[in-house]
């Protein structure tokens, strides 16, 4: 009987969820009628991204209930999170990538490689940034960007 009473005196301990994006959302996102499939492509990063995109994800961030959610294949996806410089063996995926995704759709640019090259500018087996490859249509800056920055251009993408 101790638990259940500890529990009913605590009460809620949620923080409650951050007010809504006030910036503008892409073009295409008015389309998605606020739930996005997100497809999560990894061009040749070092995996800082991708593991924040993973928090982003996770129980505690929860992207999920902004109407974000992952999936496997870029046919489903409305979204696609673009990770890392791309990489010469990774130019022509990404194109073919984002041509299976259907239309509406987005390409989001994570991270300062994807972003510029960041580390790995001037390297031999770099093509370019994301948008030298396809054409982006929103940008997250950070090395590796905090989750709540994920979050948040997500919740741009969806409205919510």
């Amino acid at each position: 009987m101790g638990l259940l009473r500890k529990i009913r005196d605590t009460g809620r301990v949620a923080e409650p969820a951050p007010p809504p994006p006030t910036a503008a959302p892409p073009r295409a996102a008015r389309d998605l009628g606020g739930s996005v499939q997100v497809r999560c492509v990894d061009a040749g990063s070092c995996n800082g991204c991708e593991i924040e995109i993973a928090a982003a994800f996770g129980p505690v961030y929860d992207a999920e209930r902004y109407g974000a959610r992952l999936v496997a294949s870029p046919r489903h996806a409305d979204v696609a999170l673009v990770t890392g410089p791309v990489t010469r063996n990774m130019a022509e995926p990404l194109r073919r990538t984002v041509a299976a995704m259907p239309r509406p759709r987005l390409v989001v640019a994570v991270g300062d490689c994807a972003l510029n090259r960041g580390e790995f500018a001037g390297g031999y087996g770099v093509e370019g940034a994301v948008a030298d490859v396809v054409p982006t249509d929103l940008e997250i800056p950070g090395c590796p960007p905090e989750p709540e920055r994920i979050v948040s251009a997500l919740r741009r993408v969806t409205g919510r």
